[in-house]
């Protein structure tokens, strides 16, 4: 009986993590950024990723604050490094976008003692913000829409950007350029993630502002992972016990 019972939580713990997997697809195309903010690895000095750029790739997390000598400002003159600006038109399979522009500087992220490049042409679907979006029909977009598309049917601009003011968390792989230079990029088969939210908060925008299903994840993966420790020490513990006795 000792050598059942552990696996009793290891099971129970088991299929918590799976119901987490399982919410997480739910997510949609951003899943696989979901489950890398869900269990991100605590972060790294920035110091020590730029020394790992000359080992073996590794996917790593790094705190700091944004900063570029390159700015440029928003309406509010606010200094922004990144903006992304998606035209979109609704249609019976939902929202389709018909313009994507980007405008970008370089930047960096620092802890406080050094900072490392990030990799702007990387970032796509990992960039989670608070995004900006203004409503109307297509026919508010005069000529900027595409010909065939219904004027009254539902548009809208989606703006997505980063300002040098911010703090940020990112999760890639640090690499080192030809000018010796260490730089944050996609690798090792996952995307670049840049976000300026807190974790929760993050996974809500994800979720599209559903607070319910990002509460979940955190529950089930946190219990889940509790109960397989729980039963990886347990069996520890009824091993020890069997050469004592």
């Amino acid at each position: 009986m000792r050598r059942v019972t552990p696996l009793l939580p290891l099971a129970a713990g088991l299929l918590l993590l799976a119901i987490a997997a399982g919410i997480l697809r739910t997510f949609g195309p951003r899943y696989r950024v979901a489950r890398l903010l869900a269990t991100s690895p605590a972060a790294t000095p920035v110091a020590e990723v730029i020394e790992l750029a000359a080992g073996p790739a590794r996917y790593v997390r790094v705190d700091g604050r944004i900063d570029s000598e390159e700015a440029f400002e928003d309406a509010a003159r606010r200094p922004l490094v990144f903006r992304r600006t998606r035209l979109q038109a609704r249609g019976l399979a939902g929202w389709r976008t018909f313009e994507d522009g980007r405008e970008e500087v370089p930047f960096e992220v620092g802890d406080g003692l050094q900072a490392i490049a990030i990799d702007t042409d990387a970032l796509g679907d990992g960039l989670v913000v608070i995004p900006r979006e203004s409503a109307g029909t297509v026919a508010d977009l005069a000529d900027r829409a595409p010909a065939g598309l219904d004027p009254g049917a539902p548009a809208r601009a989606v703006v997505e950007q980063l300002s040098a003011i911010e703090h940020a968390v990112v999760l890639g792989v640090p690499v080192r350029g030809p000018d010796g230079g260490t730089r944050l990029t996609a690798g090792l088969g996952r995307p670049l993630v840049l976000t300026t939210l807190e974790i929760p908060e993050a996974m809500r925008v994800i979720a599209g502002g559903d607070r319910v299903r990002p509460a979940l994840v955190a529950a089930c993966a946190a219990l889940g992972s509790g109960l397989v420790v729980l039963a990886a020490a347990w069996a520890a513990l009824s091993a020890l016990a069997r050469q004592a006795g």
